[in-house]
């Protein structure tokens, strides 16, 4: 096993197991390609730990095809790792019929608070928030209440959330932040995304 060495080890009176297995809340933005792509990475290991594992696709439509999905929902049902249960915006939920015409802010809220009745449950043991950055960017979810909601969450549930423009106050919340830079792109010059790459 990985033995990494803290730069810094607080004075809190945890023990080293109690600190190791303290629930996260990870963030993944920047304008640079990967930011769910990493997370759904997170989501491998997850599942080779045995981890129940909910993903929940903000804002991407439901007939998106994302790559990862398939498989992690083969990984999923295979009976050898963790259980793999992914939620898509565009599908309507599944708990509530509803018109085709809902707006996406109202998805967007919907599926919050979803993901909130699951936390209260402890469903999950890894949350794939994908996409979830912008309802919160763009004010379609209280991002107060969000961060109130995580932070009082039981058990050790740890969360990941995607997306460009994350809120300064939830990059200060949260316990680790990644910002994806881009250097290069590809459609910097013309080139359309490709199957395998983008998607």
């Amino acid at each position: 096993m990985p033995q990494g060495q803290p730069s810094v080890v607080p004075n809190d009176g945890l023990t080293t197991r109690q600190r190791r297995n303290r629930p996260l809340v990870m963030v993944h933005t920047g304008v640079g390609k990967g930011k769910s792509t990493a997370a759904f990475g997170m989501a491998l290991r997850a599942w080779n730990q045995g981890w129940p594992i909910g993903v929940f696709q903000f804002v991407k439509s439901a007939k998106w095809k994302v790559g990862e999905e398939n498989a992690l929902r083969v990984l999923g049902a295979s009976g050898e790792g963790g259980t793999v249960d992914w939620h898509k915006m565009g599908e309507g939920w599944s708990w509530v019929q509803r018109d085709d015409q809902m707006d996406n802010e109202e998805k967007a809220r919907e599926g919050w608070e979803q993901v909130k009745r699951d936390l209260a449950a402890e469903s999950y043991k890894l949350y794939v928030l994908d996409e979830f950055a912008y309802p919160l960017h763009w004010g379609w979810v209280d991002l107060d209440e969000v961060i109130d909601v995580l932070r009082e969450r039981p058990g050790t549930q740890h969360v990941v959330i995607t997306g460009r423009n994350a809120p300064e106050k939830l990059l200060d919340f949260a316990d680790l932040v990644t910002d994806m830079s881009k250097v290069k792109h590809p459609m910097d010059a013309g080139q359309k995304g490709q199957r395998g790459i983008e998607w």
